[in-house]
């Protein structure tokens, strides 16, 4: 192997490394530390969550503005893109700010 080619492989791995990477940096981001409420939480909020990125914070925002506030967090599920094995990864994350049935009373 000449000179510029081991070059070339030295710098594609060097490449290939970093990539992997930040890859892993992006994806082990912080867990919230309380409970988001989904009804008020904003776009940057619901980044925070499991498998939620902006793309998916922009949905559910989306879904809350016309069909008003989620009345538990199963309903989660009707947002495009989020199946079940998506919304049992948030489900420990999130809450609807609802106050228990007979606390109302």
């Amino acid at each position: 192997m000449n000179r510029t080619m081991k070059l070339s492989v030295t710098l594609t791995l060097a490449v290939l490394a970093l990539t992997i990477l930040t890859l892993n940096l992006q994806a082990a981001k912080a867990l919230p530390a309380a409970p988001v409420n989904i009804n008020t939480a904003t776009v940057d909020e619901l980044t925070a969550l499991p498998n939620v990125g902006p793309k998916t914070a922009e949905a559910i925002v989306a879904y809350r503005a016309e069909h008003g506030p989620f009345a538990k967090p199963e309903d989660l599920m009707g947002v495009k893109g989020i199946g079940e094995k998506t919304f049992e990864k948030m489900k420990p994350y999130v809450t609807t700010g609802s106050q228990p049935a007979n606390a109302a009373n």
